[in-house]
């Protein structure tokens, strides 16, 4: 068996460095990005109904009605639409159903999309609609905590933030670090004082 001289294998050692440094950086260097790059945040829109392309939409910036329906591929047939409504602007998560109300009636309902479909996005629940079948959907999260959960939000008339996670039997601050991002609490969505 030929062996290479010690030249030769300095020589050889030369060729394959660049192979090597070029396969690196192409497949494992991952640079840090700086504080000053911007983060962009999709926003993600399900529509559904009376649309010749039902379906979830991502857009760069949060879009209006009327450009949902647009991506959607426009109405199934000619109808009157409310052009006023047309310009409301969507949030991440919203679902946006178009319904026939009669032969030439259009009406757009504004939801949330379900909760499977928020966690396949990174979208967080909203404490304070979530069910107990939701919870479960989230790691870590059985249906006795997901229960819980619900049963301390009941007694509380609603979650005011998230932090109140800690205070549910079976959480503690440990486990809360891990939920805290799958869960917001919407000003709008806080249960009533009765």
């Amino acid at each position: 068996m030929k062996s290479f001289s010690l030249g030769q294998q300095w020589i050889l050692f030369l060729l394959v460095l660049p192979i090597l440094s070029l396969l690196y950086f192409r497949f494992y260097y991952h640079p840090i990005s700086s504080p000053s790059e911007e983060i962009i945040r999709e926003i993600v829109v399900e529509v559904t109904g009376e649309v010749r392309k039902p379906g979830i939409y991502i857009f760069q910036t949060p879009p209006t009605l009327q450009e949902a329906l647009t991506k959607a591929g426009g109405l199934k047939e000619p109808a009157l639409f409310d052009t006023s409504s047309s310009l409301e602007v969507l949030e991440t998560g919203n679902l946006l159903t178009i319904t026939k109300e009669s032969s030439q009636e259009i009406k757009a309902k504004i939801g949330r999309m379900e909760a499977k479909k928020l966690l396949v996005f990174s979208i967080p629940l909203d404490l304070n609609r979530v069910s107990v079948e939701d919870l479960c959907l989230i790691p870590g999260i059985g249906e006795s905590l997901a229960r819980e959960i619900v049963a301390y939000r009941g007694r509380r008339k609603g979650f005011r933030t998230v932090e109140e996670l800690k205070d549910v039997k079976g959480i503690g601050e440990k486990k809360w670090r891990v939920f805290k991002t799958f869960f917001w609490v919407s000003p709008l969505t806080r249960m009533s004082e009765k």
